[in-house]
């Protein structure tokens, strides 16, 4: 996905996220957040609109030394769904005005502006899955920013340990997982090979090079991004897996996000 694409789509998923809060109540447990309410839940996307917009007109250089931004939060729970959407409505303005290829600090990969609205898009997708979760409802994922999703997760994962830890004992011998998705169309694309070494872990950038590895995961590119962000069962009949279960384990317990 281009970052035209991804800025699409931040609206695209706010609006999904907006339908699916509006009407509920904001007391409604949240499971994969736990502890969470739909009004929590709703609050932490709309501060992440806020914050990422507010890094992306400062175009910051170097970590900030504060996440303080005026929220202008509603008084009430009930008004959460509208003004998360009035975040969104302003974050669009931001990206519209600009440079998105301008470089920019950022704490993963990519340091430049488009690394926050490609953020913002998976913070919002991954979360409007949780309110539809709670809610009893059947979410869904197109392809296309599932696909976008997973390389992003996992290309970006292995500079998360300040705010995930664990991910500092993603560590192993030499061995690789893959995942790889069932539903690829000949692209090129939906296969990742992370390989974890005494010292870390990276995405290998030559993928087709390990064609046997350790471990595998099968599933759709949906279900895998659902996955890989704990919001699918790993021992899930949608998904294949084979090799070493252990490594399997390791993973799945030091790479929440």
């Amino acid at each position: 996905m281009t970052p035209a694409q991804h800025q699409a789509a931040v609206a695209a998923e706010a609006a999904r996220f907006h339908a699916t809060v509006s009407a509920a109540d904001p007391a409604t447990p949240v499971p994969t957040c736990p502890g969470w309410t739909l009004a929590d839940l709703t609050q932490h996307v709309g501060s992440v609109h806020r914050w990422f917009g507010e890094l992306l007109r400062r175009r910051v250089q170097q970590p900030p030394a504060s996440r303080a931004v005026d929220l202008r939060l509603p008084e009430h729970p009930g008004g959460l769904p509208d003004w998360l959407a009035a975040g969104a409505a302003e974050a669009a303005e931001v990206f519209a005005a600009t440079d998105l290829d301008a470089p920019m600090w950022a704490w993963g990969v990519d340091q430049h502006a488009r690394f926050w609205v490609r953020r913002m898009l998976f913070e919002t997708l991954v979360h409007r899955v949780d309110a539809q979760l709670a809610l009893g409802l059947s979410p869904q994922v197109d392809r296309a920013p599932a696909l976008d999703g997973i390389d992003e997760f996992l290309t970006n994962l292995p500079f998360a340990t300040p705010f995930a830890p664990l991910t500092a004992h993603l560590r192993a011998p030499d061995r690789t997982i893959r995942f790889s998705c069932t539903d690829a169309d000949g692209d090129g694309r939906g296969d990742w090979v992370v390989r974890l070494r005494p010292d870390g872990f990276a995405l290998e950038a030559d993928r087709a090079g390990a064609r046997t590895a350790d471990a595998t995961v099968r599933g759709t590119a949906a279900d895998l991004l659902l996955l890989l962000y704990g919001r699918r069962e790993r021992h899930s009949e949608v998904f294949d897996r084979h090799g070493d279960t252990d490594l399997l384990d390791h993973w799945f317990a030091h790479s929440a996000f």
